[in-house]
């Protein structure tokens, strides 16, 4: 009885793996996309994803070969559509009925976020959205950048104490922006202090973030079938267990924070005098609003599911960004001393949004480095129907075909170039692959579907990133703090320099890569003349 019970369902796997198979070869087959030009596949199991992680800049070298709008091969060699077409990327990003994440990411993604804004798709996301954006507005983020500059401060004084020994020091900017950018998002997200700037010790939540985000973005063979089959999830792994133990203390952190933020409301919906402003507290205040419907509120379990959200994308993006920015500076020396000028007009070291956002070489800076470098290269979407998709250019098919539109079939996936177009030679000219902060100096206005700056760095549409104001105030403070105080030197030759794509792209060295994600930095006091 039990031999049949087991060859039922070995043969219910066999089936349903035969079934996956053929649908995938079937739609590979049939796709209106399969006569696009694009590179081969370079693996069978690959695709082109091991050149593509290999090398920032593949698709230069790609677009510049075979035209804007290619197709490129992801895991199991399957089609994926490229395109930097303007009008293409606008359809993309508005149409979110239409693409949406694909199944695989999202499961890929709520692994290390949980089932939070940046997972949610249709009318979840809506919801939350429209529960979470007056935590991110301006009136918000203006009490909030006390917090930033504080905490920059902070970092300034270490990085003077440990200079002071000697007149320079080396150091990682990299570990020490992301250590006081967890500080920030904290104290700002949910009222929580890390305390990572001041102690060598792991908080209990840091170190359960930080195991998430490094399980969670590990490749591996398995976790590719348990994202693309679900059949394969049963299959429990070391990795699962250790992400599942650290959700947990997440979880369980997350809902006595939530606890407590419900604790300091009054039965008015206002908090007591003194609280911080965090997001978790705007949020709880905005999610029990009276016009806010009892149907369409958060549950304690969704909004908890914002916490890991907030650490990604107050975290992990910012300090990344920073990092890049100061790698830029030591790249563009006038830029570096220009910018420090201006920051030395201001008479305070506790600026406020307003100053902040009142420097305008500070500003060129800031938007620079996020077009150069957006910490995130590119994310992608999938078909949820049939389309036709406008195109601004023609493009010519391998068959010798012009075509002014493209089709898409359902469950086709779509790349959204985020680099590509924030450094596309069509689009920024031929010097887009350089670093030049004055080019926000005269008026840029281009046909990129973005949020803001005129690039894609934050996406656009429905789904453009609900924090990016949070990001740039917090970036301009730790910019404004370290700059002012230092000068900064690249310790190693700029070729060594690589870039290492995980959710985020971080520096790292290519002469030692097993130390990791880092940028080595030479800092010396800067004394006014």
């Amino acid at each position: 009885m039990l031999l049949k019970l087991l060859g039922s369902v070995l043969g219910s796997l066999v089936a349903y793996a035969f079934y996956q198979i053929f649908k995938f070869v079937y739609a590979e087959f049939t796709s209106p996309l399969r006569n696009i030009p694009g590179p081969k596949a370079s693996h069978l199991f690959y695709g082109n994803m091991k050149e593509i992680l290999k090398d920032e800049n593949w698709h230069e070298q790609w677009v510049q070969q075979y035209g804007p709008t290619i197709i490129l091969r992801g895991f199991f060699s399957a089609i994926r559509l490229y395109t930097t077409d303007t009008k293409a990327v606008n359809r993309f990003l508005m149409n979110t009925n239409i693409y949406e994440k694909p199944a695989p990411s999202r499961y890929n993604l709520s692994r290390v976020v949980g089932p939070g804004v940046l997972v949610a798709e249709g009318d979840v996301h809506r919801q939350q959205r429209k529960i979470m954006n007056p935590a991110f507005g301006i009136p918000q983020i203006r009490e909030l950048t006390g917090i930033f500059v504080d905490k920059s401060n902070e970092l300034r004084d270490i990085w003077a104490d440990q200079a002071a020994r000697s007149g320079t020091v080396r150091l990682d900017a990299l570990s020490w922006l992301s250590k006081a950018t967890l500080d920030i998002i904290g104290l700002a997200g949910f009222n929580y202090n890390f305390n990572s700037l001041a102690s060598e010790n792991q908080s209990e939540l840091a170190a359960a973030f930080s195991t998430i985000f490094r399980a969670g973005t590990t490749i591996t063979p398995i976790r590719i079938l348990q994202a693309r089959f679900p059949v394969f999830r049963v299959i429990r792994t070391k990795m699962d267990r250790v992400l599942e133990t650290s959700q947990g203390v997440m979880r369980r952190i997350g809902l006595q924070l939530l606890q407590e933020s419900k604790n300091e409301m009054a039965e008015d919906g206002t908090f007591e005098k003194g609280r911080a402003r965090d997001l978790l507290t705007l949020l709880v205040h905005a999610n029990t609003a009276k016009d806010i419907p009892l149907n369409q509120r958060l549950s304690d379990e969704d909004v908890v599911a914002q916490v890991p959200t907030f650490l990604v994308a107050g975290h992990e993006t910012t300090s990344t960004g920073t990092t890049w920015a100061l790698f830029a500076l030591t790249q563009n020396i006038a830029a570096q001393t220009r910018l420090r000028n201006e920051l030395l007009t201001v008479s305070t070291d506790n600026p406020t949004m307003d100053e902040l956002n009142a420097l305008p070489y500070l500003d060129c800076v800031v938007r620079e480095t996020l077009r150069l470098h957006a910490p995130v290269g590119s994310t992608i979407r999938v078909a949820t129907q049939d389309d036709i998709i406008p195109l601004a250019q023609p493009f010519t098919d391998r068959t010798g075909t012009v075509h002014e539109t493209i089709k898409i079939n359902k469950g086709q996936t779509v790349i959204i170039p985020i680099r590509g177009m924030n450094r596309d030679k069509a689009i920024w000219g031929p010097n887009a692959g350089e670093f030049i902060p004055e080019r926000w100096e005269t008026e840029i206005s281009n046909s990129i579907p973005g949020v803001w700056g005129h690039m894609l760095t934050f996406l656009g549409g429905p789904r453009a990133c609900i924090g990016y104001r949070f990001s740039l105030v917090e970036m301009k403070a730790l910019l404004f703090a370290l700059v002012r105080a230092f000068e900064f030197e690249l310790a190693v030759p700029a070729e060594d320099i690589g870039k290492k794509t995980s959710v985020v792209t971080r520096p790292f060295l290519q002469s030692d890569p097993k130390a990791g994600n880092q940028l080595p930095l030479i800092i010396k006091p800067y004394t006014r003349a």
